[in-house]
């Protein structure tokens, strides 16, 4: 699989890559995406690589509905 397009979403804490997956299994359960292998705890956003322009258009709405991540 290709990931060639991604978007820079802010989350900052602890356990990202975790929360961000439990936040994409509720909210947008067909996406293929592909993860950081690891994330900082001090950094303040996260960038997800992505298959398609679609997909990055359906993170986006779905994330600009959700309150949490």
């Amino acid at each position: 699989m290709t990931f060639k397009y991604s978007v820079t979403l802010p989350i900052s804490g602890g356990n990202k890559l975790r929360r961000f997956r439990e936040w994409a299994e509720e909210n947008i359960p067909a996406l293929s995406y592909s993860l950081p292998a690891e994330t900082p705890i001090k950094t303040e956003t996260m960038t997800i690589k992505l298959m398609s322009l679609q997909d990055r258009q359906r993170l986006l709405e779905a994330f600009a509905r959700s309150s949490r991540l």
